[in-house]
């Protein structure tokens, strides 16, 4: 009998130990309630004691917490539907009050997106689609992480930063402005082959000019020589006249038969036509 005692008690001493004490991790708060009410609150990790069987720790995180609201459609300030998905980086900065208000992660998780998104709805319906999507998020997005902060704080929580992880048109009107941009791209690239084609022509038209002008010079040019040559021919045979009018025509008679005359050549004529006078006579042509 006095060993079971003895075994009673000592297992019921290791249950009252295991009761009272308690290890707070570095990564976890939490408070000390006594029957439901609140008696004090644990922020640093190590050993601590409470009263068994009647107090009760309740642990909370201690690390950064991130709560991701699902994608919610807006109106921008310009009429612009626009899907932004978002996310909220927070953490339990006070366990009393966030015991007190919301008590479970969940809980708080569903009064933290109600804020934010109504936040971020106030916010982006005062800006544009393009400063949406553009330099202005991050301005929107701090905004937003500061007035929300400011009113989750009676939940004991702190608000770090709230991130726009994507922000896109709905679905259905995603197509038609894909649509829109490949019909305003089209409208540009038929600009440019318009554009081109018309310098296209233009280069041509002036090397068609470029053309016509040099070959009008060269012409001119080729006339004006042939015109000196023929003028310095007719000058070389005038000069060859005047010295030896018979010698002159001697030679023209020998370019003549030189250019007609060949041994396919057959002519019908007069014994006595001058065109052969050189060659029946070797003193010239008959002058009869």
């Amino acid at each position: 009998m006095k060993i079971a005692a003895i075994a009673a008690l000592v297992v019921f001493g290791l249950i009252a130990m295991a009761q009272t004490l308690f290890w707070v991790d570095e990564t976890e708060q939490g408070i000390i309630t006594q029957l439901g009410v609140y008696v004090k609150s644990i922020q640093q990790p190590g050993l601590n004691l409470k009263i068994p069987f009647i107090q009760t720790f309740d642990s909370y995180d201690k690390r950064v917490l991130i709560s991701d609201a699902p994608p919610t459609e807006y109106l921008t300030t310009d009429k612009k539907r626009l899907v932004v998905d978002s996310y909220t980086r927070w953490r339990i900065a006070d366990p009393f009050r966030f015991f007190k208000t919301v008590r479970t992660e969940a809980g708080a998780r569903a009064r933290l997106d109600g804020i934010i998104l109504s936040e971020l709805r106030r916010e982006l319906a005062a800006h544009t689609f393009k400063e949406i999507i553009g330099l202005e998020r991050e301005t929107i997005t701090e905004t937003v992480a500061q007035r929300g902060g400011e009113l989750v704080t009676d939940y004991g929580i702190q608000v770090i930063d709230v991130r726009i992880r994507r922000a896109d048109l709905p679905r259905e009107v995603q197509q038609s402005v894909f649509n829109r941009m490949e019909a305003e791209r089209e409208r540009i690239a038929k600009r440019y082959r318009a554009e081109g084609e018309e310098q296209a022509l233009k280069i041509k038209a002036e090397a068609d000019k470029q053309v016509t002008i040099i070959a009008a010079e060269a012409f001119r040019t080729a006339r004006e020589l042939r015109g000196e040559g023929d003028a310095a021919a007719i000058k070389i045979y005038a000069q060859a006249y005047e010295q030896d009018a018979e010698f002159y025509a001697f030679l023209r008679s020998l370019e003549a038969y030189e250019k007609f005359l060949n041994a396919e050549s057959t002519f019908i004529l007069d014994a006595n036509s001058a065109l052969f006078g050189y060659l029946a006579s070797a003193t010239g042509p008959d002058k009869r």
